[in-house]
């Protein structure tokens, strides 16, 4: 990659033990997420569910050099430094080439499973103050991303606002709400209308589902198979096109959403079906009419950004995605980050790609979707 600005737009805190049992309000303080060991192993549990083993932040790099050692049972004291201590993260960044880090939880993404909205909005809350604090201490490296409860839209935006003031990058959303409470629907009007106006990308990250029927998304879930696993594009695909053709990027042009860790190289296929749909069928009662000659795949264009980490297949059809919404994360600390090959596996990716497209795959476009200098 020589010289080509490197920032990953998709990377990951693994939350240290006691962030919950720490700061919970005491009404939920013995509801709280914590580690608790099964047999040899350590698994992360809330209300009983448990919701991801430590393999998740222990294993990083694992599958590249001794793909035979990988497992999914391990300990807390094996999870990677770098992924609850910040001045750790540096070195570790420093390895890989990376320059600016844009950050997501690993634990609270599994807590937007559980249905309790109150609790859920209380312990995202302890969450965001607990990354900003783990950001402060490298404000120009580390980005943070906030959580955020969408379930009721008062409490959500202002704690985006919260965010925001604090220095937040962006925010994040469920990926898939409960389906009767769909992006579709015009309750989301005043969350668009925040997020625009404080300059605040919104982020579609996998396996941040809402309960509701078969689409309950937890690795300690029996309903979790393989076939859901390697599928979970459909879920940003369905609140895509729900806010799409609500003709959200209409009223909020300058809007940004993303899909975070789906790979792209469904979004060919996916834009040609948005505007088949609504050129060819007859409109139903409540669908809505753009204005003018727009198609939802202009609005996809002007819109949406999506990250990807080693989706080849994507870069071959950049021009069809639009390169200027790729945006590369390497999925640090997870077991199937590209830590510490970042350089490497980029490299090989982005081979065919002029240079002007690699520095904005692998950088451009992050720096500035969010603002960095």
């Amino acid at each position: 990659m020589g010289e080509i600005r490197i920032i990953s737009a998709d990377d990951h805190v693994f939350e240290p033990e006691d962030l919950w049992t720490s700061r919970l309000e005491a009404k939920y303080k013995d509801r709280a997420p914590r580690v608790v060991r099964i047999d040899d192993a350590d698994f992360w549990v809330c209300e009983d569910r448990n919701l991801v083993g430590m393999h998740l932040g222990s294993q990083t790099g694992v599958r590249i050099d001794e793909p035979e050692k990988l497992s999914r049972s391990d300990t807390y004291e094996n999870v990677r430094p770098g992924g609850y201590d910040p001045d750790q993260r540096l070195k570790d960044m420093d390895v890989d080439g990376v320059e600016v880090s844009i950050i997501y939880p690993s634990v609270g993404l599994l807590l937007y499973t559980l249905p309790d909205s109150d609790f859920l909005t209380s312990a995202f809350r302890c969450y965001n103050d607990w990354l900003s604090d783990f950001c402060s201490a490298h404000p120009k490296r580390l980005k943070a991303i906030a959580m955020l409860n969408v379930d009721d839209l008062s409490p959500a935006i202002a704690e985006m606002e919260r965010c925001s003031n604090m220095g937040f990058a962006g925010a994040m959303i469920t990926v898939y709400p409960h389906e009767d409470h769909s992006y579709f629907s015009s309750e989301y009007e005043p969350l668009w209308a925040a997020a625009q106006d404080l300059q605040m990308p919104l982020s579609l990250h996998l396996a941040s589902n809402r309960p509701g029927p078969g689409q309950e998304y937890g690795f300690g879930s029996p309903k979790i198979t393989a076939a859901f696993n390697g599928n979970v594009d459909h879920w940003i695909r369905m609140s895509l096109s729900n806010i799409i053709y609500a003709g959200v990027f209409e009223r909020y042009p300058k809007l940004r959403v993303g899909s975070i860790e789906a790979e792209i190289s469904w979004v060919p296929h996916f834009l040609d079906r948005l505007d088949f749909m609504y050129t060819q069928r007859a409109k139903a009662p409540g669908w809505y009419k753009i204005t003018g000659d727009m198609l939802p795949s202009e609005y996809f264009h002007s819109n949406v950004f999506v990250s990807f980490q080693e989706d080849a297949l994507g870069i071959r059809l950049r021009d069809i995605i639009g390169v200027d919404k790729l945006q590369w994360g390497s999925d640090y600390p997870h077991h199937e980050s590209t830590w510490p090959y970042s350089r490497r596996i980029l490299d090989e990716i982005l081979v065919d790609c002029t240079e002007e497209e690699k520095a904005k795959i692998a950088g451009g476009n992050a720096a500035s979707m969010y603002h960095l200098d």
